[in-house]
């Protein structure tokens, strides 16, 4: 057959045949193509009722052009699948094996995993996970002491107006929000203990209480968790705008060390404003458990402030500045850690500073309760 007779502008026929044995053989001659079949929707609707027949045969012998688009209409008119008796050349064979595939695919049972099977891969992926983060956040620790090093050698490099604009973004101006939470929490923990406390006639200790708990454990924890839902947060949403405006790209173009001006000022200003935040939210919660005691139990303020010192030891007062040091540095490199891992789009911006909230607070706990197994004994009246 000519190259002529083949690209030639021929129609699609379609004729049924019946044999001597009785049986009907539908016969497809001429160029089968979309444009031709769009040319004749009688055609169509006749090949749709044929195809319904299983006992029919097909004869595609005929057929000159044969696009796969066409394929795919006759393949669907088949019920897709192959009719029983088909003879069809072999070069218009594979547009059919090619669909028959992708059926074949779709039909497959995937294989079942055990529940034990999933679950070991699930803590596989959590652990390796793990480790990986930790390993990036020792790396980070390892750099900020190299920084660190390199400022204590050349003191004028020191970044000064970095450290400075974090110090008022994350302590100044969150003295207003851990204010009213630290009174809220002395107000509701003093009228709590009240509650007991009359039970035994034993008001006066609620002093002791409250010195203890706000100054050693709750006034630097909720510092620490109201910094990391705040300021934590910015920060790492901070790092991943720069990383989805090219912006951290530009720095290390320019030979701009991301961590001598990015990490280094927000570690060193938290170190510094966290535990100035400690003392401001102990003293605002220690303010509201007076006014409530003042209110429930009839202690006077000038009783409260005098019994203060002697019920609890100056030692809890410097355990409560180191455990907000600690927790200063844990929430910068956590992130830190977390907006250097933001991908250049806003799913990942918003994942990752999601991540960052739930790791510094929950590190923030765990230092907690690190730090009270270690200092059980220390600073006890």
């Amino acid at each position: 057959m000519t190259d002529a007779a083949i690209h030639s502008d021929s129609p699609a026929l379609l004729k049924v045949h019946k044999q001597k044995d009785g049986n009907k053989v539908i016969k497809l001659s001429g160029n089968w193509t979309l444009r031709n079949m769009a040319m004749a929707p009688l055609l169509r609707h006749k090949l749709q009722k044929l195809a319904g027949d299983q006992t029919m045969q097909w004869d595609m012998h005929a057929v000159n052009v044969l696009d796969s688009g066409t394929a795919l209409v006759l393949w669907q008119d088949w019920g897709e699948r192959m009719p029983a008796t088909l003879r069809i050349r072999p070069e218009h064979q594979h547009l059919f094996e090619r669909w028959q595939s992708r059926q074949l695919k779709l039909i497959e049972p995937e294989p079942k995993s055990s529940r034990s099977l999933l679950i070991s891969r699930y803590l596989q992926r959590t652990i390796g996970s793990f480790w990986l983060q930790l390993l990036d956040l020792v790396m980070l620790l390892g750099q900020l002491a190299f920084d660190i090093a390199y400022l204590l050698r050349r003191p004028r490099a020191v970044p000064w107006p970095e450290i400075s604009g974090t110090i008022y973004e994350a302590g100044v101006r969150a003295l207003g929000i851990t204010a009213l939470v630290g009174f809220l929490i002395g107000i509701v923990l003093s009228y709590l203990s009240a509650l007991q406390l009359k039970l035994f006639g034993a008001e006066i200790y609620i002093i002791d209480i409250l010195g203890l708990s706000v100054i050693r454990e709750l006034g630097p924890l909720l510092a620490a968790i109201l910094v990391a839902g705040r300021s934590g947060s910015a920060m790492t949403a901070q790092i991943g705008i720069m990383r989805v405006t090219e912006e951290l790209d530009a720095l290390s173009a320019m030979g701009i060390s991301h961590s001598m001006r990015l990490i280094l000022p927000k570690v060193a200003a938290l170190a510094i404003s966290m535990p100035l935040l400690s003392v401001w939210t102990s003293a605002m919660a220690l303010i509201g458990g007076m006014v409530s005691a003042q209110n429930t139990l009839d202690i006077s303020y000038q009783q409260f402030f005098l019994k203060l010192p002697d019920v609890v030891p100056l030692l809890n007062v410097f355990i409560g500045l180191g455990k907000s040091v600690v927790f200063g540095l844990m929430i910068a490199l956590i992130a830190c850690h977390f907006g250097f891992r933001i991908q250049p789009n806003t799913e990942s911006l918003g994942y990752e500073t999601t991540n960052s909230v739930v790791a510094a607070i929950t590190v923030v706990i765990m230092v907690d309760a690190v730090f009270a197994i270690l200092f059980m004994n220390v600073g006890m009246p």
